[in-house]
């Protein structure tokens, strides 16, 4: 049993127990969010559930810790113009785990 769901611009394909880095998400380590933009479901019987047949299925996660990524480097420069700009930048996240996937079956998985 799986679902994708759509956070921050992106779509993940999560199951429970699954742990994914997100964008940035509000509240700290141990908190509880919902995912209710669920795109596409497959339920315990193998069924493809799309469309308004997800009205009611929402993924649930808890916040498992804030981060920053790795630090990239940002150089811009134009030949023989003695242009030269140089900056760092490290993108924020949150790790999530996947607790469970509701309105699939009729309960909470």
């Amino acid at each position: 049993m799986y679902a994708v769901v759509k956070t921050g611009g992106k779509q993940y394909k999560v199951a429970v127990g699954d742990e994914i880095f997100v964008e940035k998400l509000e509240g700290g380590a141990g908190q509880t969010v919902e995912f209710d933009e669920v795109l596409m479901a497959v339920n315990s019987d193998g069924e493809v559930l799309l469309g308004d047949e997800l009205a009611n299925v929402a993924v649930r996660a808890e916040i498992v810790r804030q981060g920053r990524g790795k630090k990239i480097i940002v150089f811009k420069f134009k030949a023989k113009k003695n242009y030269r700009r140089k900056q760092g930048h490290r993108q924020p996240y949150t790790r999530v785990r996947i607790t469970g996937i509701t309105g699939l079956d009729g309960d909470e998985e």
